[in-house]
């Protein structure tokens, strides 16, 4: 498995504490890089500019793929192109969230 795919797993462990739905899930990681050297890069952005616990999730993410074997730096750029919206989430996350 290519280091990409492992930090997609990883962050599925990443459980949007308001939400209660992994962030990949909720459609809010937009790209995973991996460059030389184990230099990881995560685009990705939150279900609102003013989200309370923004710090928390930005930790956890962080955490979670540093802990990927060949990862040896994270850095995680919060975007606001394009807009979140609920048609991101997957089927799977908005059937638990009961949006069916």
């Amino acid at each position: 498995m290519k280091i990409e795919d492992k930090v997609r797993e990883a962050l599925r462990g990443v459980v949007d504490p308001e939400l209660f739905i992994n962030v990949v899930d909720l459609g809010l990681v937009y790209g995973v890089f991996v460059e030389e050297g184990g230099r990881v890069k995560i685009e990705m952005t939150l279900t609102s500019p003013g989200c309370p616990l923004a710090g928390v999730i930005d930790s956890e993410v962080k955490k979670a793929v540093k802990k990927v074997k060949g990862v040896k730096s994270v850095k995680l750029d919060i975007v606001w192109d394009p807009p979140w919206t609920i048609e991101m989430i997957s089927e799977e996350a908005k059937a638990e969230l009961g949006f069916f």
